[in-house]
């Protein structure tokens, strides 16, 4: 037999014995292996296991330390030490361990049923030191007056991130990206003065959507083909008309027989200060989500802008997500946000849902740097010679 052999032999030994309960010659058919310096990862867990069977905890720990140098992502190693932190009653580590142990074990596909099993077991393990850590930081806050619904809306937010209830999405603009604007999903409307006079203005714009909508041919799918550009095929929405759109103003021009036939409409927007960029800014439609049609998740163009809805015929099971938090429309309600953090969006309806949408300038954007953006732009487009492939 040559080494190579034996050193597998032994190692197929100590696992036998184990299963036997002979923790004893387990431990000494292991030792063997890493004698002969063949021992990996397994052969270490394998005497973590002898040693907790011969209740030595201590050696046990530094076994498995040994076998995550030489693993760090080694289930069966991750696993077995956090149960001796959890029978030593350190929920931190206990908790801490488990979890690396179901991180590593994501996308692996083909465990061994028991590994599966002892996945479980840890994915539960976490769920519950999570529910118990939750629960006691509650009544903690509780007890320093700071009730949930006393605490601010970002606070409140930073806990469900904290819990790992939500992830954090960033901006991801697929153009242009304007550094150390603040990450906001939906603004706080209070930055908007125009949005209560907008609204006042619904009960007429609703009456021109509803006429266009009756009109078959008016919408045209919002995805449509560049001549000029590459197939982009927006994840099934290239010249879908599940997603649609009747465009007043198009990438900074006005489209005169589309903005005659909807003149309150245009009135109520001479009061909002939509973005205004060559060849790109302002557009304004009514956007048309057909029954049952799903915008996959994607991001805006450049965070300079906000784009802002206003839903005007909305049935129930009309669902919009921008990052982590997930609305439904309201009739008449306004709201911004940034699409440039990912969003998608769901009508579940059986009825269309139709929503007015326009960008104005991140508020945050000062005078100066506007017209820098702008000029930028006019730059960019005065060098290609063309007007660009733009969205709103």
């Amino acid at each position: 037999m040559n080494p190579r052999t034996d050193v597998r032999a032994l190692g197929a030994a100590g696992i036998d014995a184990l299963r036997r309960g002979d923790a004893r010659a387990a431990l000494d058919l292991f030792e063997r292996v890493v004698a002969a310096g063949s021992a990996d990862a397994s052969t270490f867990v394998g005497i973590a296991f002898a040693r907790r069977a011969l209740s030595d905890a201590g050696a046990a720990m530094a076994a498995l330390d040994r076998a995550l140098a030489l693993e760090p992502r080694n289930l069966q190693a991750l696993i077995v030490k956090a149960d001796f932190f959890a029978a030593a009653g350190n929920a931190r580590a206990a908790s801490a361990y488990y979890r690396g142990a179901v991180n590593a074990a994501r996308g692996q596909e083909s465990l061994p049923p028991d590994l599966r099993r002892e996945v479980q077991r840890a994915e539960a393990a976490v769920a519950r030191y999570a529910a118990e850590f939750e629960a006691y930081l509650d009544r903690s806050l509780a007890a320093r007056g700071l009730a949930d619904g006393e605490a601010s809306r970002r606070f409140r937010q930073s806990l469900e991130l904290l819990y790992g209830r939500k992830e954090i999405f960033l901006q991801r603009p697929r153009y242009y990206y304007f550094p150390e604007l603040p990450l906001v999903q939906f603004f706080d409307r209070t930055a908007f003065e125009w949005m209560d006079g907008l609204e006042r203005s619904v009960p007429a714009i609703r009456a021109e959507a509803r006429e266009i909508l009756r009109d078959k041919s008016a919408f045209a799918p919002y995805v449509e083909a560049e001549p000029t550009r590459p197939g982009n095929d927006q994840l099934g929405m290239l010249d879908n008309p599940d997603w649609s759109a009747f465009y007043l103003w198009k990438r900074g021009e006005l489209v005169p027989e589309n903005a005659g036939r909807c003149p309150a409409t245009m009135r109520a927007l001479e009061r909002v200060p939509l973005a205004r960029m060559h060849n790109r800014s302002p557009s304004v439609l009514f956007s048309l989500l057909r029954p049952g049609a799903h915008i996959p998740p994607h991001n805006g163009m450049v965070n300079t802008r906000l784009i802002c809805h206003l839903p005007l015929i909305v049935p129930p099971g009309c669902l919009f997500r921008v990052g982590n938090d997930t609305r439904e429309w309201v009739e008449g309600r306004a709201w911004a946000f940034d699409d440039t953090i990912e969003h998608e969006a769901w009508n579940r309806s059986a009825e269309p849902r139709v929503i007015l949408i326009f960008e104005v300038w991140r508020p945050e954007l000062s005078a100066e740097e506007r017209r820098l953006v702008n000029a930028m732009f006019e730059s960019i487009d005065a060098h290609t010679g063309e007007k660009p492939a733009w969205e709103i």
